[in-house]
């Protein structure tokens, strides 16, 4: 049995449907007003049963398929409708109860309080000439300059790296990639320009990484989820912050007909395996980034950003990444317009916006200027409470 919280913003007759429903269920469930949408695959048919009870009892929701109350099949889905009273009513409940719903109760206790983070912006800096956006593209004392560009518009963070990670790239090497970064690092510790921002390297690479953080850099960005022992050593020796990122499969073919079952169950459980080895090696600062556009569908990365919240449950800051991504492009095409990087800023105001919306605190784009006004603007009307 596994649980995933759902953003209550969705349709809900269509979903309950698709669980299979009776008709007069989902009349009656979809007009109910709830803060909190779980949707928990393969639950046993008695603990379906009793789950049921118990809520309807407390005035909450459990939508279960046609057949659940004659146990038809062993296991089901089945969509839990509660608020924030219920759900801690429940999560108090089902301790006592059999079928795993203890392990089920456990697990709707990480939901009740999910953190709040400050909305911070990382801006993108690329030391190389094959990154898929031309615009993020600086050397020398140009990206210096950029750099400090950046920091005026509104900068948290700022993020150097040295290869591409776009699909179809290939790792140049080591020796290569610091060659493209180090002249960068040591202008930034030069300068002391990490004084005036947190500096991010974006890099899979233990030497390059150690090199940063010897100069001033505070934030290890892993494309690959801490999956080098090596790496983890270096962020636990500096005590730095690792940004841990879910991908599938490598650059080079990770877009070649990604599949998932359930794209956030999946995600979660490689978390849940990478926190747990980020905290074997000592590292105890993490951030959490789904990998927009990393060996995914143009569905997954809708349904990541859509249920973003879900991620919240571990207890670390999100990190949304799809500045001028190919999403836009696909879903542009379903309007049979077709578009480049160059062109879709627009588009991705309104991705990070909506994941912010939904959870992630910190956002990796290449427009800071941009992401700073909309950003602002989105927090000015989401606090606005008279």
């Amino acid at each position: 049995m596994k649980i995933y919280k759902l953003n209550c913003d969705i349709n809900l007759s269509n979903l309950l449907l698709k669980l299979g429903v009776d008709k007069p269920g989902i009349e009656i469930m979809s007009k109910k007003k709830s803060g909190f949408l779980f949707y928990i695959k393969d639950i046993n048919c008695g603990a379906a049963n009793i789950l049921k009870q118990d809520a309807l009892s407390i005035g909450a929701e459990l939508a279960v398929p046609m057949g659940v109350p004659n146990c038809k099949n062993k296991t089901f889905d089945a969509i839990l409708i509660c608020n924030k009273k219920q759900l801690e009513t429940l999560a108090k409940k089902e301790l006592s109860q059999p079928f795993k719903l203890k392990e089920l109760a456990n697990k709707l206790k990480e939901f009740i309080n999910l953190p709040k983070f400050p909305v911070k912006i990382m801006g993108v800096i690329n030391a190389n000439e094959d990154s898929f956006f031309e615009g993020s593209r600086f050397q020398g004392t140009q990206a210096v300059k950029q750099i400090e560009n950046m920091i005026g518009n509104g900068a948290d963070i700022i993020d150097i790296g040295g290869v591409s990670s776009r699909p179809g790239s290939i790792y140049p090497g080591v020796d290569e990639e610091l060659k493209r970064v180090t002249p960068i690092i040591d202008e930034i510790y030069k300068t002391k320009l990490y004084e005036k921002a947190v500096f991010s390297i974006d890099t899979f690479k233990a030497e390059v990484l150690e090199y940063a953080l010897e100069r001033g850099f505070k934030i290890a960005n892993d494309i690959t989820g801490l999956e080098s022992d090596e790496y983890a050593k270096v962020v636990s020796k500096y005590n730095a912050k690792v940004i841990i990122m879910h991908k599938k499969g490598n650059p080079k073919d990770m877009q070649k007909n990604p599949f998932y079952e359930n794209v956030i169950l999946e995600v979660d459980e490689f978390f849940k395996d990478r926190i747990e080895k980020a905290k074997s090696f000592g590292i105890k600062d993490m951030v959490l980034d789904v990998g927009i556009g990393f060996g995914k569908r143009l569905e997954d990365n809708i349904a990541l950003i859509k249920h973003m919240e879900h991620f919240l449950h571990f207890g670390y800051e999100l990190l949304i990444g799809a500045s001028r991504k190919s999403m836009i492009d696909m879903i542009m095409k379903k309007e049979g317009v077709s578009t480049h990087p160059g062109e879709r800023l627009p588009g991705t105001l309104i991705l990070h916006t909506e994941a912010v919306r939904n959870g992630a605190s910190i956002v990796r784009c290449h427009d800071v200027k941009e992401h700073f006004q909309a950003l602002k603007v989105f927090e000015a009307i989401r606090d606005f409470d008279v």
